[in-house]
């Protein structure tokens, strides 16, 4: 009997999640079933073998026999947990031979003797380094990741936040298994797990960046072997009102007076921390110009040393000019007679 791959049939591979399989089979059914392909026998055939394919995959407990023992899994005498403490040597000295003899030279139950080794050794590689024995292993364990979004003062400062968040456990009427005493269970449904609610509290560290990762390790979902996954926190950050930020540094424009341009002042520039900072300029600073305060950008991460704040002056004209005033403007014109456009030609 030719061994038939169900995650073949779903288009998906042996780490596919629980996820990743319904959402696979829900693509392929609504491409192959019947009412689409009135009269097409080849479709009807492979609409079969999907359902086939997604009874035995989405199924927990079906699924793990169907990776130990292939094809076949229906008839094997698999116990879980029976085997994975044991050693090589003693899985397979728990094979009987036909005439009940231990020694396993003949595998009873399992049909076709490729069927047995295309589950254990595929493509010419041994399949013991994969799922069943590694802990860590993509179908073992089941991380979840979540989306949180910071302020920019909270990513400079770092923050802790509270949330909740939906995951998978194992049901705690039949322990995983989705039956008891011989019926499915009515807690979960038969599919062994439930959804449960979970108040997550974690510390962000300062210099997080949109798109840092962090790791809550062990609070994931449990997965097929009844180990635990990890979560991962995704930052978004959100945009600032006054500071862009690039890379490390820290961007913004200040407005400041003509007066204060014309003869220079020292003046306040917020920052992150909440503290203002005191800035000196210059007399007769242009508009546009840079300053850099060095060390008053973001946190840095990785090399411990932060970025920089880049100010640019903005110089904004006074309105509402009394009679005065522009006594004044127009007495420092007629001093002045300066032409900022007398470089520009035609």
């Amino acid at each position: 009997m030719d061994f038939k791959d169900y995650y073949k049939i779903l288009g998906t591979d042996r780490n596919a999640t629980d996820k990743d399989i319904k959402k696979a089979y829900r693509k392929l059914a609504r491409q192959l079933h019947p009412d689409i392909n009135p009269g097409d026998p080849k479709a009807e055939e492979r609409f079969k073998e999907l359902n086939e394919a997604y009874e035995v995959l989405s199924d927990p407990a079906k699924r793990e026999k169907y990776d130990l023992l292939g094809q076949n899994w229906k008839n094997g005498n698999f116990n879980k947990g029976r085997y994975s403490g044991e050693g090589v040597s003693d899985f397979f000295r728990n094979f009987r031979t036909s005439s009940g003899k231990s020694g396993a030279t003949s595998f009873s139950g399992f049909g076709d003797f490729s069927d047995f080794f295309n589950t254990f050794f595929r493509n010419g590689t041994d399949n013991f380094g994969g799922d069943f024995f590694n802990d860590t292993g993509t179908g073992a364990r089941r991380d979840l990741e979540y989306q949180i979004e910071i302020t920019m003062r909270e990513a400079y400062n770092g923050t802790e936040k509270s949330f909740q968040v939906q995951r998978q456990e194992k049901c705690s009427s039949c322990y995983g298994t989705g039956r008891t005493n011989n019926n499915l269970c009515r807690n979960c449904g038969g599919s062994g797990m439930i959804s449960t609610s979970r108040q997550i509290e974690t510390k962000i560290p300062p210099g997080v960046r949109n798109g840092s990762r962090i790791r809550l390790r062990g609070e994931g979902e449990i997965g097929r072997d009844g180990t635990r996954g990890d979560m991962y926190l995704k930052v978004k950050l959100m945009p600032h009102d006054f500071f862009e930020l690039k890379e490390n540094d820290l961007y913004c424009v200040l407005p400041v007076t003509v007066t204060e341009a014309a003869l220079g002042a020292e003046i306040k520039v917020p920052s992150l921390n909440g503290k203002d900072l005191q800035m000196k300029i210059p007399p007769e600073t242009q508009n546009g110009r840079k300053f850099r305060l060095s060390g008053m950008g973001m946190p840095n991460l990785k090399e411990g040393l932060p970025g920089n704040m880049i100010v640019e002056v903005k110089i904004v004209m006074p309105q509402g000019l009394t009679e005065r005033e522009k006594e004044l403007f127009a007495e420092m014109a007629c001093i002045r007679r300066d032409n900022p456009r007398v470089y520009i030609r035609n």
